[in-house]
């Protein structure tokens, strides 16, 4: 099993720990992500860190899709991987309807058509075969739509990629996550519960694969979980550090109705805790949601506690066919008991 750091994306300030990453390099950490949602882009932040290190990769956690056409997400980690020396992993994801339409300002539409079609035109403006042309329901390329001039031609990337481009996409539902594993190189899940992913996840998984056509593509799929982190002999703190991500993802992240994160808790059995956090964080008590996270949950999706007990809880990740653990911490002693405990 690796090890990677997980920046997130940035909040009010921008923030960005040089130092940190250095020592996650040195400790032999192998990836670092950088994430986005409304505020900071992950391709900045990840370029920035590339051209300050020197081994360790750096992972899109992801690049929204509805940000960027298909060709200019090729473009972009063609053109990262080649200044990285093949360094880059080109995570993807659709966010949710909020973020897709009320910042993006495009319909979410479809999106298990709209994933399938964005990295099969990603392939293969990477692979150089052809010139693009595509016509599916969600790209029709060149564009021969309202306010077509008729001009468009179908066009090959000038650049020559002399490194492959890995490409990872975050799913949650059942069917996004059949689709990862029929499509993906990897996948990022995010409020992953080894306890309970062979019975949620597996079947799934290896419907993608055999929906692949590639044989053994199961062994060198990647399995990269986000998991906050955090040594602490007071376990009690602890979880109330890790709370409040927690209730702003089931309770605020997505209208009632249609948030997945919500949805994946009450699929973990957390149905009456998910209800209660989302009805307190949409009534506008965030606090009063974090409180309601049980400790179960946070200790189910977390590394915490002491050394000994993360030694003994990272059993249940391997067991559960994790390749990389991409932490979330800013913690330099977790960040080192990790090391030593994993790598």
């Amino acid at each position: 099993m690796k090890l990677a750091i997980n920046l997130g994306y940035w909040g009010p300030r921008p923030e960005l720990d040089m130092d940190l990453i250095h020592e996650v390099e040195r400790l032999g950490y192998d990836a670092v992500y950088a994430a986005e949602a409304w505020g900071s882009d992950a391709v900045t932040v990840l370029s920035w860190v590339a051209a300050r290190t020197e081994r360790i990769k750096v992972g899109a956690g992801i690049l929204q899709m509805p940000a960027r056409s298909p060709a200019m997400a090729a473009m972009t980690a063609v053109t990262l991987n080649e200044l990285s020396g093949g360094r880059f992993i080109l995570g993807l994801g659709l966010s949710g309807p909020q973020v897709v339409e009320g910042w993006h300002g495009t319909a979410y539409g479809r999106p298990l058509g709209r994933t399938r079609e964005y990295v099969s035109i990603v392939r293969r403006i990477i692979a150089r075969g052809e010139p693009l042309t595509h016509d599916g329901e969600h790209y029709t390329i060149p564009y021969t739509g309202p306010g077509a001039t008729g001009l468009g031609k179908p066009l090959r990337l000038i650049t020559h990629p002399t490194h492959p481009v890995p490409i990872y996409l975050a799913a949650i539902g059942p069917r996004n996550i059949r689709l990862t594993a029929e499509i993906a190189d990897g996948w990022l899940p995010v409020f992953y519960s080894p306890d309970r992913a062979p019975a949620a996840f597996q079947a799934l998984l290896e419907e993608g694969f055999a929906a692949s056509g590639e044989p053994g593509k199961a062994d060198r799929f990647e399995v990269a979980p986000a998991v906050d982190a955090l040594v602490t002999d007071d376990l009690e703190r602890g979880r109330n550090a890790l709370r409040p991500k927690l209730a702003l993802y089931i309770g605020g992240m997505g209208a009632r109705g249609t948030n997945f994160y919500n949805d994946l808790a009450c699929r973990y059995g957390y149905e009456e805790a998910a209800a209660t956090i989302q009805d307190l964080y949409l009534g506008g008590n965030p606090k009063a949601a974090a409180g309601a996270v049980p400790d179960a949950l946070v200790d189910e999706l977390n590394l915490l506690g002491s050394r000994e007990q993360i030694a003994d809880r990272l059993e249940a990740w391997r067991a559960a066919g994790v390749t990389t653990l991409n932490v979330g911490s800013t913690d330099v002693t977790t960040l080192r008991t990790l090391a030593e405990l994993v790598l």
